[in-house]
């Protein structure tokens, strides 16, 4: 059976608001936590992470891919988020449900907005400004 109307747009936009977030996690995840834990003199704990988890190397290796498809997939969680023409249907009861799943879906979309920029800072900024600072 096919959903339609206002329950359908916002199972839709809390799934892509899912799928940003998981995203950016991966960014995280994949660039941003084995910089902070080799800064922090913690090599040893990035050493038995990859060992663990082999995948982080391909998506570190593929990180500009990876994060433009974060970035991407992020700047389609916004759109949805703040288009014009949202409405909230006018029974009491499922407007309150319909705010309280758009004042979620934005903090879950500026959570990741947050974790993607931390992830692009640690991937692609930190060690130029740290080579430029150290001058």
């Amino acid at each position: 059976m096919k959903k339609t109307g206002i329950n359908s747009e916002l199972h839709r936009n809390t799934g892509i608001g899912f799928l940003a977030l998981f995203a950016s996690s991966g960014t995280l995840v994949c660039c941003a936590l084995p910089i902070i834990l080799v800064s922090l003199g913690l090599g040893a704990s990035v050493a038995a992470m990859t060992s663990s988890f082999p995948f982080l190397i391909t998506l570190s290796q593929h990180k500009i891919w990876v994060f433009a498809f974060s970035g991407l997939l992020l700047a389609v969680s916004t759109w949805l988020s703040y288009r014009p023409g949202q409405r909230c249907p006018t029974d009491e009861q499922l407007a309150r449900h319909c705010r309280r799943a758009t004042t979620w879906n934005r903090r879950i979309l500026w959570s990741s907005i947050v974790i993607w920029c931390i992830g692009f800072f640690a991937a692609f900024l930190a060690l130029p400004l740290r080579m430029a600072l150290d001058l």
